[in-house]
């Protein structure tokens, strides 16, 4: 096996303004989940032969060297919270994370292994792997470590949601005392999760992203844990649907099928009222008014400082707003 770097990777966007253009977030469980059983069905078993490297910085280990995978078998392909392990022979691992613009393609041997945005190759006897990213901020890694050890340092030892009990759900949550947005996101405390998926689960839970976890009842606790093995399953199985017979390409946080997340101001499809947002950083949080906090709209910090006493507080005051 050879590891050859110096592609030319063309990055035609710059970093959020792509991002946010182009609709471009992190994938999250589900995403990864079907990514992986696509990866099981062409890759298991097979031997990595070749890897091709556009940038040795992707590589964020030393020892062992990623030259250590070769001619090594596939043993399995597994998630860790928002990562990709391919474990191989000698208790070898590789740690994909794609961060927000990474996204992987499969192509038959015959064909070119290069593109647009093209950050690695990963050459099996069954086909090969590329790893792509999009934008100038290239934040996509790889990890090769050794051994349970090494496997056990890449763990956060966050909770399996799906595989959780309601009260192991309900330590965890309650561990800290954060907003809930803050805490389903939070990757030391729930894996998997991110920003699309905890604004539909909130939504399914009808909570308010801004609770503080201090405050949460037993009723909510027991809403938030089955929402979020509900909306995790659920989409598990229809994006599973929608890559049948094929590999995943269109991996996105944003779908028309979602409920809030990434459908500001479109109608909420449980009570019709236009979905609301909170930007902050490169993220925004998405609710809806009245089935989350009561028909109150949620102060974003920025606004709320600009706007001070004439920050809406409900969605008439807002519609007031908009007809002056």
């Amino acid at each position: 096996m050879r590891v050859t770097t110096g592609w030319q990777v063309t990055t035609p966007f710059v970093g959020t303004v792509y991002d946010r253009a182009y609709n471009m977030e992190m994938p999250e469980l589900p995403d990864i989940v079907v990514y992986i059983e696509a990866l099981e069905r062409r890759i298991s078993g097979s031997t990595l032969h070749q890897i091709q490297l556009a940038s040795p910085f992707l590589v964020r280990t030393v020892d062992p060297p990623i030259s250590s995978l070769n001619g090594k078998r596939v043993r399995e392909i597994r998630r860790l919270g928002k990562r990709i392990v391919f474990a191989f022979e000698d208790e070898l691992f590789l740690v994909l994370h794609l961060m927000v613009a990474g996204r992987l393609q499969w192509k038959p041997l015959e064909s070119s292994r290069t593109g647009r945005n093209a950050l690695a190759a990963f050459e099996f006897s069954s086909g090969t792997l590329i790893l792509t990213e999009a934008g100038s901020k290239k934040r996509a890694s790889i990890h090769v470590v050794r051994g349970a050890a090494g496997m056990k340092a890449m763990d956060k030892g966050a909770l399996e949601v799906l595989n959780a009990t309601e009260l192991e759900f309900s330590k965890a949550l309650r561990s800290e005392n954060h907003t809930l947005k803050r805490s389903l996101t939070d990757p030391r405390l729930f894996s998997g999760i991110g920003n699309a998926y905890s604004d539909e689960i909130l939504h399914r839970a009808r909570l308010s992203p801004l609770k503080l976890t201090s405050n949460l009842n037993d009723a909510d606790v027991q809403s938030l844990f089955r929402a979020s093995r509900d909306v995790l399953s659920e989409w598990v199985v229809r994006l599973r649907a929608q890559s049948v017979d094929g590999f995943p390409a269109h991996v996105t946080a944003f779908r028309p099928e979602m409920a809030v997340h990434g459908r500001f101001g479109k109608p909420c499809p449980d009570c019709g009222a236009p979905v609301q947002r909170i930007v902050y950083a490169e993220n925004e949080c998405n609710y809806c008014a009245p089935c989350q906090t009561g028909g109150r709209l949620l102060a974003d910090r920025a606004m709320s400082r600009l706007l001070k006493d004439d920050w809406p507080r409900s969605l008439e005051d807002l519609e007031r707003l908009y007809t002056k």
